[in-house]
């Protein structure tokens, strides 16, 4: 009786193992994980500049309609759309790729990985650049902030948080002893590497507080319009009717955007076209993506 319920016992565990072999081992198929799973399409909101760049570039944007698809959750800053992929095993969202976390995974884009270098050589085609946007001619203070942004100081600060400087030949900051206060507003993706700028300033000028608040692109410009903040952060370029309210903008750096999805997804590259299908709904399920 024992040896009989032993065999029995060794036979199930054994068909146990064979069916896992079956299903677990699939031989390495790119859309494992997540095949035969509804997309969950994760976007920023209305007046995001990481969302204006990434229509824009992918296609979304078709004349001056943004057709990401109604069933989008809409998250409004990059640690959400982070959090939001992280625990959804469909879903597919968009970073700025200096926010890039352990959390998730950036899936190729036509082929290419998102990086500095591909970034710099224009090889990865989801790129747009970091703004400060200023109204009229700036005060002592904040002008020393973006001098220290521009410095050579500032623009080492920029690619060792994952960016990519745009003033190689700049000069080595000076710091005049300034005291006061400044206030940035804008862009949640300019933001982190804004922050770390901040606090190496401040290093430098002890007597200087800087506030900076993460409101979206959108409303950033909007409160350098209004006179709210002294510099507005944007991940985009300014639009006509925004120049035209008195606006200026300066570039200090350039970021990718990543294309990101949960890590437990197989998925590893995506075409612009696949990326865009998507994002407007053309493309509803992992078992479609080529």
């Amino acid at each position: 009786m024992k040896k009989n319920k032993l065999k029995k016992a060794m036979a199930f565990g054994l068909a146990a193992l064979m069916a896992f072999g079956i299903s677990g081992c699939g031989g390495g198929d790119a859309k494992d994980a997540a095949s035969g799973q509804d997309i969950t399409v994760i976007s920023r909101e209305e007046g995001s500049g990481t969302r204006d760049a990434f229509v824009e570039i992918t296609g979304v944007l078709s004349g001056d309609t943004d057709r990401t698809v109604d069933s989008a959750e809409i998250s409004n800053s990059t640690s959400v759309v982070t959090q939001s992929v992280a625990g959804n095993e469909a879903a597919i969202g968009y970073i700025s790729m200096g926010s890039m976390s352990e959390q998730v995974k950036a899936v190729k884009v036509n082929g290419v990985a998102a990086s500095v270098d591909s970034v710099k050589s224009g090889d990865y085609e989801l790129q747009r650049p970091f703004n400060i946007v200023t109204k009229g001619k700036l005060a002592e203070l904040p002008q020393d902030f973006v001098n220290f942004i521009m410095s050579a100081d500032g623009q080492a600060i920029i690619e060792e948080e994952g960016y990519i400087a745009i003033n190689g030949e700049a000069e080595g900051y000076q710091a005049k002893g300034l005291s006061g206060s400044i206030t940035l507003a804008g862009s949640t993706s300019v933001a982190p590497v804004m922050e770390v700028l901040a606090d190496q300033y401040k290093k430098q000028n002890p007597d200087v507080a800087i506030e900076i608040q993460q409101t979206g692109s959108g409303a950033g410009i909007q409160s350098t319009i209004e006179g709210v903040c002294d510099i507005g952060m944007a991940s985009r370029a300014l639009a006509d009717d925004e120049v035209e309210k008195g606006l200026d903008t300066q570039e200090i750096a350039l970021d990718g955007i990543a294309v990101i999805v949960n890590k437990t997804n197989d998925v590893e590259d995506l075409a612009m076209e696949e990326i865009m299908q998507i994002f407007t709904g053309e493309i509803t399920n992992w078992a479609d993506v080529q």
